[in-house]
């Protein structure tokens, strides 16, 4: 029996000894409060578990972002090469760092920035292994006396700043302390706090060696600091580091409480346990921190306070919505009389109908008052009256305004980037001008496969002994659209008196065909001197014919041209495309970073101006 009761007491010590355990094994390090509202921290676990769940003051924060720092991320290694590394030390330092790197994910980007008395960077960020791994190969010593660490740091975290990696390491190596920058420890810890940066430090623990400086950077910016007691050591410290990376998160969120407030962050992970850290939230005296509004009671600015907020704002949406649908149906006094002044439903209807096209009339009259002056207006008004839509200039223009603005607003509910969201309203905008462009350019293509057919009517029609009226009239009535309809529009304006010359010549104008105007030119010369109107219109009904079969000839001698111009230009989008799916992250920098969008600047522009030269050697004008 004894025996069976120390064996429910081992039991019951180790349940109660393994939660323990778990929770001693979760640490919470480096909690940054200075860039408020936002807070940063680094979360380890010895045996790397999975996302962790975050609490601020006992209440679940929602919608943290949490970075492992195994996987992609940016890391600049920082590496002590002062006159008193010489020798075997930094060479040791040397091998340590390049297994480091040969060991690194494909993906990482790297830099390797050495310091001595000054900071100089051997290897900008990148991903290909060679780039760190020659520098490294030929690291010299310094010959000035001086150790630069608080510099290095700066200027790597600076660097760090501009990478669209989200997760960024800086590991330095030193032997000394700092005896030649000229920024500090503060100022070092600030641009790591700033570039959301995690440091992890290493000591080579000589005679005289202080880990202070060392172990304060990486306790305040959630790294570790790591002491060698000899530089053979180094290869094993720069392992040790890569496994911590793999089971340390970034995280970050933007806290709900006050400038000056202490704040309990309760770290979790499942399976692991959990660790608890108290910071405080800068007071914001002597800066630019905004201080609570006396407007808003004191619990809007807990837990709950942006939900409450949330539900008034929509309350009050909801409110407004009413209101205006009830001045939209009418006053209520208005609905108790409407049965005695004889305003039927109808009337009603028909009241608001015509106030809003009032409504729209006036903006559209502002709209005219402004812009009909214009020249691309008239052209935008020509290319739908070719096009033939039933569409004023204005309501086109506010379209194509609505539709830029539309997907403009829905590219930004969708968290697009500021490049995306252009490059998406820009295409909005253009679709209803690329689609009446495309309907103009088919019904003028059309017109001109139409006009020989047309012009042997009226031929045959004035070898019929008819007049040129009822030639075109024969057009009108045996054609096809868009001839038929064109001719029947000439035929309507001179009737109402218009001169059939000018009428014609407008309208070959408006289809914008050199071939009808020249059958017009040659109508009006004959009708002024005299001759056979009918064998005139065959000899020009032949000639537009032959230019026709020209011209298409020249098409298809050009056909060969044009798919190589398609082709070259096509291959960057498509390359582009297929690199961005299989490989996302090489295609960062070309994205995220200022280079990188000259770079696709510079190319969009030679491309113009290849497509144009291309344009210009296939292009012909008879």
């Amino acid at each position: 029996m004894s025996r069976i009761r120390l064996a429910v007491a081992g039991l019951a010590f180790i349940l109660l000894a393994v939660p323990v355990a778990a929770g001693a094994a979760v640490q919470l390090r480096g909690v940054d409060t200075t860039s408020y509202p936002t807070i940063r921290a680094s979360i380890y676990t010895p045996t790397g578990g999975g996302r962790p769940t975050l609490w601020e003051n006992g209440t679940p924060v929602a919608g943290f972002q949490a970075q492992n720092l195994g996987s992609v991320k940016a890391i600049a290694t920082l590496i002590d090469r002062s006159q008193s590394m010489r020798g075997k030390p930094l060479a040791d330092a040397a091998a340590a760092a390049r297994a480091f790197v040969a060991a690194k994910q494909a993906a990482d980007e790297l830099s390797v920035i050495a310091f001595g008395s000054k900071v100089s960077t051997l290897s900008p960020f990148s991903t290909v292994q060679r780039d760190a791994d020659l520098p490294l190969g030929r690291m010299a010593t310094d010959r000035v006396r001086g150790t630069a660490l608080y510099d290095a740091v700066i200027v790597a975290a600076n660097q760090l700043k501009g990478n669209p990696l989200p997760g960024r390491v800086i590991i330095v190596l030193s032997d000394g302390a700092d005896n030649a920058s000229s920024g500090s420890l503060a100022t070092a810890i600030k641009a790591a706090h700033e570039a959301n940066a995690a440091i992890y430090s290493i000591g080579i623990e000589g005679q005289g060696f202080t880990p202070g400086p060392l172990t304060q950077l990486a306790r305040s910016t959630g790294g570790q600091y790591y002491g060698a007691a000899s530089t053979s050591e180094l290869a094993r410290v720069y392992t040790s580091i890569a496994d911590a990376l793999k089971k340390t998160w970034r995280v970050q969120y933007l806290t709900a409480a006050r400038p000056g407030d202490h704040v309990r962050l309760t770290a979790s992970i499942v399976g692991e346990g959990s660790t608890t850290q108290l910071a405080t939230i800068p007071a914001g005296k002597g800066t630019s921190l905004p201080g609570p509004s006396s407007f808003l009671p004191k619990n809007a600015y807990g837990p709950g306070g942006p939900l409450a907020l949330a539900i008034a704002v929509a309350a009050l949406v909801l409110f407004g919505c009413l209101f205006f649908l009830a001045g939209i149906r009418g006053s209520w006094v208005r609905s108790r009389i409407v049965a005695h002044t004889g305003e039927g439903k109808g009337n009603s209807k028909k009241n608001r109908k015509e106030r809003r096209n009032e409504a729209l009339s006036s903006i559209f009259a502002a709209t005219e008052r402004a812009l009909g002056h214009l020249k691309q207006w008239r052209s935008i008004s020509r290319m739908l009256e070719r096009a033939d839509i039933q569409l004023r200039t204005v309501e086109f223009v506010w379209i194509t305004v609505g539709a830029a603005v539309l997907m403009a607003l829905l590219a930004f509910l969708f968290g697009a980037s500021l490049m995306v969201l252009v490059a998406l309203t820009v295409t909005a905008g253009m679709i209803p001008g690329a689609w009446v462009w495309l309907k103009m350019k088919k019904r003028l293509k059309a017109f001109e496969d139409e006009l020989p057919d047309l012009l042997i009517t009226i031929a045959a029609s004035l070898k019929a002994g008819h007049s040129f009226k009822q030639g075109l009239q024969a057009v009108v009535d045996e054609g096809h659209p868009p001839a038929n309809d064109e001719f029947k529009r000439v035929l309507t304006e001179a009737s109402l008196g218009r001169p059939m010359d000018d009428a014609l010549l407008e309208m070959a104008e408006r289809m914008a065909s050199k071939n009808f105007e020249f059958a017009i030119t040659a109508v009006t010369i004959q009708r002024q001197v005299g001759g056979s109107l009918a064998t005139l219109f065959d000899m020009v009904a032949d000639t537009v014919r032959q230019r026709q079969q020209f011209a298409r000839k020249i098409r298809a001698l050009t056909a060969m041209g044009r798919m190589s111009a398609y082709t070259l230009i096509g291959i960057p989008f498509f390359l582009a495309g297929v690199i961005t799916l299989v490989n996302r992250t090489y295609m960062h920098p070309l994205y995220y970073s200022h280079t990188g969008h000259i770079l696709i600047l510079i190319g969009l522009v030679m491309m113009g101006f290849g497509s144009l030269i291309l344009k210009k050697i296939v292009s012909f004008r008879g």
